[in-house]
């Protein structure tokens, strides 16, 4: 490294200041020197013997007098840069850049999040129940198996799960399934205020109302899909039938009763909600709900989308019921068998079970006791990281392991690799045990038309899967 002496800084070598037209002011006379030997190097009056070397240039301070003479110099690229520049355009195309213009790009899917019932492929229907009526939107074809979904406080089938079921990864998973989206009474898109007398239904009604769902749409079972509020109906309805729910996926899902800090703040929103309208409290509380703390730091976007449709399109007096009926829920009283030969007395979910939180929710300790009162053999709980509301924040997650608890319960499920390793999901047939229990027809009934001769007592159905990956939380 260079030593500095008197203030300058010298060279290696000892010859030259290599960075001294850049940190000594140089003399008139070395200024001019070094102006006229680049100008002669530009001119081409240099030496003819002189050669160029790759080398780092120096630095070259120029004063603002400059001589007159050296303005009307000559400027001529030397032969060696001609040639040098001949050759380099010589590698370049000369086609025309028409020929590599981007032209009709289309987006198969939206990237934009919307919550409008324009964009959604549901067609809603009307289904009459002993609390009124309720609207219930249908997605996909009827004669395939059927996925329930309810929704949480505040929220809709639109707001809450037309992102998620969109998802490109769900669209192409969702190919083999039909999706019945439940809305809890007044909660709808564009629902008209229910009139003063009307009394809410408490959550076991709530939960006995999707029974009507099933008889309007003629379904034997299903596969419950709910967050919040609706996972505990949808919970609710499963232990009293659990012969017709084949699976159930619960996103922070609240097995308690509300406890004295929860049922103070949603009593003090609710009486807003009557009086006032949607507050800034109300609006607060409700952004905590779904997505946590320090929201706007993870996504700003996201939290503006659902600020603005908690404000224009909730009607505020609905809610105020809906949230008043599930500050009310009693508890579920399950919990685990601890002793293995007391199976019969065990009050418990006995179907599968998905238990799905964030790392940011404010409602993981709710999960954390909800899965200590499931049965560990057929439960399983996962915390997403960085993320309140799964279904909006981390959809390419929640997707995953929705699909890899499908494949669990005998969903065959193919998974083709891309060229960028990623994962792109193709759904096979269903198994034939699948297919007769959606379909009501009888797997003995299958088999005996499948093997005439009585083979089939003594043979035995494998489902073979190709090997997929685990999630990554």
């Amino acid at each position: 490294m260079p030593v500095s002496l008197g203030g300058s800084y010298q060279s290696l070598t000892g010859t030259e200041d290599v960075y001294r037209s850049t940190t000594v002011t140089g003399t008139q006379q070395n200024v001019l020197d070094t102006v006229k030997k680049a100008l002669s190097f530009v001119s081409g009056s240099g030496p003819k013997d002189e050669k160029l070397i790759a080398t780092k240039p120096q630095p070259i301070v120029i004063n603002s007098r400059t001589d007159s003479a050296n303005t009307n110099t000559s400027r001529k690229m030397p032969s060696s840069g001609v040639a040098e520049e001949t050759a380099l355009l010589g590698t370049m195309p000369s086609d025309s850049m028409d020929d590599i213009e981007l032209k009709n790009i289309q987006l198969q899917f939206p990237t934009t999040r919307s919550m409008s019932r324009d964009d959604s492929t549901a067609v809603e229907e009307t289904v009459e129940t002993d609390r009124g009526p309720i609207t219930v939107a249908v997605q996909g074809c009827k004669t395939k198996p059927a996925i329930i979904t309810y929704h949480d406080l505040g929220l809709n089938y639109i707001s809450s799960f037309q992102a998620f079921f969109n998802y490109i990864d769900m669209r192409v998973l969702m190919e083999n399934f039909c999706v019945y989206h439940i809305n809890a009474p007044g909660q709808e898109e564009g629902a008209q205020t229910l009139p003063e007398d009307y009394v809410y239904p408490t959550m076991d009604e709530l939960a006995n109302q999707v029974e009507f769902v099933l008889s309007h749409f003629a379904l034997k079972s299903f596969i419950g899909f709910g967050v919040g509020a609706g996972a505990n109906i949808l919970a609710r309805y499963s232990l009293k039938n659990p012969n017709k729910v084949a699976a159930l996926c619960l996103v922070n899902c609240a097995s308690t009763t509300a406890g004295w800090i929860e049922w103070g703040y949603q009593k003090l929103n609710a009486r807003h909600l009557r009086s006032k309208g949607m507050t800034q409290g109300v609006l607060d509380y409700l952004m905590w709900h779904h997505f946590g703390r320090n929201t706007e730091e993870r996504n700003h976007d996201l939290v503006q989308v659902y600020k603005s449709y908690f404000e224009r399109n909730v009607n505020p007096t609905n809610l105020a019921l809906f949230i008043d009926s599930y500050i009310r829920r009693t508890d579920l009283n399950i919990h685990r068998d601890t002793d293995p030969g007391k199976t019969k007395d065990i009050h418990t979910l006995n179907m599968p079970v998905l238990n799905i939180t964030g790392a940011l929710s404010p409602h993981i300790d709710d999960t954390v006791t909800l899965n200590g009162r499931l049965d560990p053999k057929n439960s399983s709980w996962m915390k997403i990281s960085d993320c309140g509301m799964v279904l909006e924040e981390q959809p390419g997650k929640v997707s995953e392991a929705f699909r890899l608890f499908l494949q669990g319960e005998g969903y065959a499920v193919r998974v083709r690799r891309r060229a960028s390793s990623a994962v792109s999901v193709e759904v096979a047939p269903l198994s034939p045990v699948k297919i007769a229990q959606f379909r009501k027809a009888s797997l003995e009934e299958l088999l005996k038309e499948k093997f005439p001769n009585g083979q089939w007592l003594t043979s035995v159905i494998h489902i073979t899967e190709n090997p997929i990956s685990a999630v990554v939380c």
